[in-house]
C-alpha cells in the first residue's frame, strides 16, 4: 500500500510540474489517503500481534 501511495506522490509531482494542477491535487489527496490508511493498517497489526504473543507465553 505505500508503494501505491508514492506511486501516487510521484504522478502528483509530475503532473504539477507539467501544469495539471486540478489532477495533481486529486493524486496527491489519493496518496495522503493511502498512506495514512498503510499506517492505519500497520498499528493494527502490531497491536493484533502484541495481544496474540501475549496470550502465547
Amino acid at each position: 500500500m505505500l508503494k501505491w501511495a508514492v506511486i501516487f506522490a510521484v504522478i502528483a509531482l509530475v503532473l504539477a510540474v507539467l501544469g495539471f494542477g486540478g489532477l495533481a491535487g486529486a493524486f496527491i489527496d489519493i496518496a495522503k489517503i493511502l498512506f495514512w490508511l498503510a499506517v492505519i493498517i500497520a498499528v493494527i497489526m502490531f497491536a493484533l500481534g502484541f495481544i496474540a504473543y501475549r496470550k502465547v507465553t
